[in-house]
């Protein structure tokens, strides 16, 4: 199978890059490598995978519609993994076009190079936070996600709708993965543990937000390849019996599924910390702060539905997880 993912030199696109070429995919792989986070990280993932024979590496940007054409013409992928996005809740206070261009331009880029060359399938990134106010918990794909709390989020949610529409009009399939606080080895320094780990390891105060207080549903990187390469293999297809009259937000007549895709077991972020500390030894100097603009308080997946349709079974827990990482992390940068 010819697969294109977007954002191949990301935390989540290497990982499912080397997944897919070990069962005998072929992968065409674009990034157009930006700095918001360090670049040599970037091309460190990338060059664990870029010499496979059955791996083309491209520098694209999405926002450049003719470059995107040019690549689904060129390579004719027979299935899309949309990875790319401008990331971070917090970014998007400071830079809010970024997110309009990679992740509303950028998708829609997308979104024509799948209608227009019969794409079987297309899978993107969606994201906890368009949840928002919602309170209601644990998440469910079958509640309303009306009221994000981040441009982040909005542009993510917006990514659902234009899906919606394409899949409507053009019946191009799409699924949506709500991705729920990715972590594990080559991971985005973004991230609270790489954050974490860095600053403890350099004898630095960490910023601990809400007193610590809020629940994450951390996710461990391989489970999340695992989970997505089970739900490419399962094209999205009409719900029959939906009707709107009573709109199911996660299905619909047309060929289209949005999941949660996340631990489904969360953990209170001071209770993550500790764990940290356990593992490498060292006590951390917490700065205590209130909840950051754009942050919801709490994240919980109901994977029910993923569990159901693809057997989907998160494995790692938080221990496993953070001590995978932190052997990555020293080996990596030698500490």
């Amino acid at each position: 199978m010819r697969v294109l993912i977007t954002g191949a030199a990301g935390f989540i696109g290497s990982a499912l890059s080397r997944k897919l070429l070990d069962r005998g995919d072929e992968v065409i792989g674009i990034d157009n490598l930006n700095d918001y986070y360090d670049v040599t990280l970037k091309q460190a993932r990338l060059a664990r995978h870029v010499e496979h024979p059955a791996y083309t590496d491209l520098r694209v940007d999405l926002e450049d519609s003719q470059a995107v054409a040019q690549v689904f013409a060129t390579h004719k992928p027979q299935r899309v993994v949309n990875l790319a996005a401008q990331a971070g809740v917090r970014y998007s206070l400071v830079n809010p076009h970024a997110y309009i261009n990679a992740n509303v331009v950028g998708f829609l880029n997308i979104l024509e190079g799948c209608r227009n060359h019969d794409v079987e399938h297309l899978v993107y990134a969606s994201t906890s936070s368009v949840y928002g106010a919602n309170t209601n918990m644990p998440f469910s794909e079958h509640s309303g996600t009306q009221h994000p709390v981040s441009l982040y989020a909005a542009t993510k949610k917006s990514n659902e709708m234009m899906a919606h529409a394409y899949s409507h009009i053009f019946r191009l399939p799409v699924t949506g993965l709500r991705f729920f606080t990715v972590y594990g080895p080559w991971g985005r320094p973004d991230m609270a543990l790489f954050m974490f780990t860095r600053k403890m390891l350099a004898g630095e105060p960490i910023d601990v937000f809400n007193h610590g207080r809020h629940m994450r549903d951390f996710t461990y990187i391989d489970d999340i390849v695992n989970g997505v390469e089970r739900v490419l293999d399962k094209i999205a297809q009409p719900n029959e019996a939906w009707t709107g009259q009573n709109p199911d937000p996660a299905t619909s007549l047309s060929p289209y599924r949005i999941y949660n895709i996340g631990n489904n077991e969360p953990v209170e972020l001071m209770r993550y910390i500790e764990v940290l500390e356990s593992t490498l030894g060292i006590a951390a100097k917490k700065n205590f702060l209130p909840l950051q603009k754009g942050d919801v308080p709490d994240t919980y997946a109901d994977v029910s539905n993923l569990v159901e349709d693809i057997g989907y079974r998160p494995q790692t827990t938080v221990e496993e997880g953070i001590g995978k990482f932190v052997a990555w992390y020293r080996d990596y940068y030698q500490v």
